[in-house]
């Protein structure tokens, strides 16, 4: 799914706990236990994660269709 108004991506980042905004970018955190060997794995205060991130382009913001209203 395609976002291409920064308001609409700040309400679904308001409405998800797992998404944050990094500068323009969006990480999306899923705790998991598998991330400790994964390449998509990051350590945020002694828990694993996997983490995705959700850059903007010319076409906005291209997130997965689960975050959509």
């Amino acid at each position: 799914m395609i976002i291409k108004s920064l308001n609409t991506m700040e309400k679904i980042v308001n409405k998800n706990t797992n998404l944050f905004w990094r500068g323009w970018n969006v990480i999306d955190l899923k705790e998991s236990e598998i991330a400790k060997t994964s390449p998509m794995g990051i350590r945020v205060k002694n828990k694993w994660y996997i983490h995705r991130i959700y850059s903007p382009d010319r076409n906005g913001w291209n997130i997965p269709n689960k975050y959509k209203d």
